[in-house]
């Protein structure tokens, strides 16, 4: 009798191949399996470890290329960086001080001007707006500033209007005449010269200093 190939039971199906030693000892085949799980999660895990790592390189990456731009942006700015001077806009005050002087004759003003100082604001008060006051605003040619009071009134108010509280600081001599210093207590840096005499009050104030209040003082006319 000829073989047909057909499984024990008859039905055509090939017979299953097995383990033998896993089909006789189920913890052998469940170690074994384990066994191919943790590699698998092992091999799982340096693959996402590989990938983080890689990221985490990128991310760095970029910070510190970032930050080496800002450190570069920041010292061109530095280098570069300058100032803004601040526009001074001179007047031509000299017909107000004319107008002034036909209605005030003890109005002065700088005969001339000191050597790079400007005049940057202009003020007369007519008798109508009694007191009469005369106000001359410069900005020096180290920027500083330098204003010129004047009124026909003679007691504290004038003084206290225009420069708040003061201490005295001596006197100066300004072509044989004798002003006082003031300091201003309201008003950082800043000092002035007072004269009274004639009915007339003069204040020259301002922050650029006695030397140059002096010598501004020195060319009123």
């Amino acid at each position: 009798m000829s073989s047909t190939g057909q499984g024990p039971s008859g039905d055509g199906a090939p017979a299953a191949t097995e383990d033998p030693q896993a089909a006789q000892d189920p913890r052998a085949a469940a170690a074994a399996r384990e066994k191919a799980r943790a590699r698998a999660e092992a091999i799982a895990y340096r693959e996402q470890n590989r990938k983080d790592r890689a990221k985490a390189r990128t991310l760095t990456n970029m910070v510190w290329a970032l930050l080496a731009c800002f450190v570069v942006v920041a010292f061109l700015m530095i280098v570069t960086w300058r100032p803004k001077a601040e526009k001074i806009t001179a007047i031509d005050y000299t017909a107000q001080l004319e107008d002034a002087k036909k209605v005030a004759p003890w109005v002065r003003g700088p005969a001339p001007m000191p050597a790079g100082w400007s005049a940057t604001s202009v003020e007369f008060r007519t008798p109508e707006q009694s007191p009469i006051t005369w106000h001359l605003g410069i900005v020096t040619n180290e920027k500083k500033y330098v204003g010129l009071e004047q009124s026909n009134v003679t007691g504290p108010k004038f003084q206290s209007e225009e420069l708040g509280k003061t201490t005295d600081d001596g006197t100066s001599s300004v072509e044989g005449v004798t002003w006082q210093r003031k300091v201003l207590l309201d008003r950082k840096n800043e000092n002035a010269l007072v004269l009274v005499g004639s009915g007339v009050t003069t204040i020259v104030v301002g922050n650029a200093g006695y030397p140059a209040l002096e010598a501004f003082a020195s060319v009123l006319r």
